[in-house]
């Protein structure tokens, strides 16, 4: 019986150990927290534990959630806001009380694993028309510096996370890959440092973004089916994501960095806000970049393993929509921590249910809906505006999950919109009359009408603050007008 006892022991002992390490140790993730109601520190950790991330890259460094990485061993890259990259370049002095109070700090025994700082967040972005482009390479070498003396250079690296706008190819073809006209002079100083310290050239790809932006973009392109292939000279390319790097590879050999280490920041589908963001979408492309990079065969230029960070944890719902509305809906989980679908990421075969987070309260299982037979209806169209406008209504979009909505039902989604990010407070569901609190969900098969979390103080107030004035006030109500 003992022998039978140590053999079903040692079998929980293997399948434990098979069932904990589901990621990959050359994926990541992106911890996001543009949202009105954000889960508290502790759970988020505990989620990223429990389904195996052992990377997470952050767009900030607030020390109150960092404090939670502690401990834990997870890598972490802190980041370092667009807005405090002025700041940072002007004086050096700044930029050693930054790494004192951010990296430092964490760095006692059973402290925080910290493997990478972000300076700045995409900074040359043709959207943002040049802002940046004097203030982001002085921040990176005083941070750098900074590290550098704290005697954590060696430890601790600074890198600049790039959209993939800032390289092109006129043709189209990975091999005539350039950075930008705009931005190759300062290009060219970035990546020289970068290869000088040891550190990875940080780049942001998005098929999805591919796919929206180009009408004539083929779609089975922007996954991993192999479907409209593009020959260059003697090497296929069988989807976006792979001739994307590359191209990138031909822009630092024309920079004379060809061999520069390269990570993928941010990649991945949104579910909602777009006709083409989807779940169903969503799926497919992470099944086939999960396949990807469990093959460990690279690109035709990088053989090899490739490291990624999945974009993102959770959908931010106080995110800017001026790219789209899909932006605030790129989380492989939802904004309470449930899985949206099941995924494949060991790349191996399998789906398997991601683990929820664990400890999330919410409010009361209470809508606001319009009243059946309110008064006042000529009102209908500017209250719907005016709760769009300071809460989500994203999934109204046109192909979005909530577009299909009866017009009633419609108004209701953005009374409950704003109703359950004001915290179900009485106030929030009057709208001139026109509403009421309901006890039956109206969501239906395709559309769901939330109810929201619950957020302690100290959550909301490190975490959101100012969130809400994200929020874009000029959200068309195309559904009503």
């Amino acid at each position: 019986m003992a022998g039978v006892m140590a053999v079903l022991w040692a079998g929980a002992l293997i399948l434990v150990a098979t069932s904990v390490k589901v990621v990959a140790d050359n994926i990541g993730v992106n911890w996001g927290t543009m949202t009105s109601h954000p889960l508290h520190p502790r759970i988020v950790v505990q989620l990223l534990k429990d389904n195996g991330f052992e990377k997470v890259k952050l767009f900030d460094s607030d020390p109150w959630m960092v404090g939670y990485l502690a401990g834990t061993g997870i890598e972490v890259m802190l980041g370092i806001p667009n807005d405090q990259l002025e700041f940072l370049s002007q004086d050096y002095g700044n930029a050693k009380d930054w790494v004192k109070e951010n990296c430092t700090s964490h760095l006692r025994k059973g402290g925080v694993n910290i493997k990478y700082v972000a300076v700045g967040n995409e900074p040359f972005l043709t959207s943002y028309k040049g802002r940046f482009l004097k203030t982001t390479f002085p921040a990176l070498k005083n941070i750098q510096k900074a590290l550098n003396e704290a005697g954590l250079g060696n430890k601790i690296k600074a890198v600049v996370p790039q959209n993939a706008d800032v390289y092109e190819s006129k043709s189209d073809k990975p091999s005539d890959g350039v950075f930008r006209r705009d931005v190759k002079a300062v290009m060219a100083q970035i990546v020289r440092f970068l290869k000088e310290n040891g550190a990875p050239f940080v780049v942001n790809i998005y098929p999805f973004i591919s796919l929206t932006m180009n009408s004539k973009f083929p779609s089975d392109f922007a996954f991993f089916d192999g479907g409209h292939p593009i020959q260059d000279d003697n090497v296929q390319y069988n989807n976006v994501f792979e001739a994307n790097f590359d191209t990138l590879i031909y822009a630092l050999k024309d920079l004379g960095t060809p061999n520069l280490t390269i990570l993928v920041g941010e990649v991945g589908w949104p579910t909602d806000g777009h006709k083409k963001a989807n779940k169903n979408s969503a799926k497919k492309f992470y099944d086939g970049l999960f396949k990807v990079l469990a093959s460990k065969k690279g690109t035709p230029l990088r053989p090899g393993e490739m490291d990624v960070y999945i974009f993102g944890l959770f959908d931010e719902d106080t995110k800017s929509i001026e790219p789209g509305n899909f932006e605030r809906h790129w989380g492989i989980f939802d904004f309470d921590g449930k899985p949206k679908f099941t995924m494949d990421i060991s790349g191996k075969g399998g789906d398997k249910h991601l683990v929820a987070a664990k400890g999330v309260k919410y409010l009361p299982k209470q809508w606001c809906v319009l009243e059946s037979y309110a008064s006042n209806q000529d009102l209908i169209g500017q209250q719907t505006g005016w709760a769009c406008a300071r809460s989500d209504c994203t999934a109204l979009q046109d192909g979005a999950s909530c577009s299909n909505l009866d017009p009633d039902r419609t108004v209701s989604y953005a009374f409950n919109s704003y109703y359950q990010m004001n915290n179900q407070d009485e106030d929030a569901c009057d709208f001139e009359g026109l509403a009421t609190v309901v006890s039956k969900d109206p969501s239906t098969m395709s559309c769901r009408f939330n109810t929201q979390i619950k957020v302690d103080g100290a959550t909301r107030l490190s975490l959101a603050q100012g969130a809400v004035a994200a929020i874009s006030s000029s959200f068309t109500l195309f559904f009503l007008l």
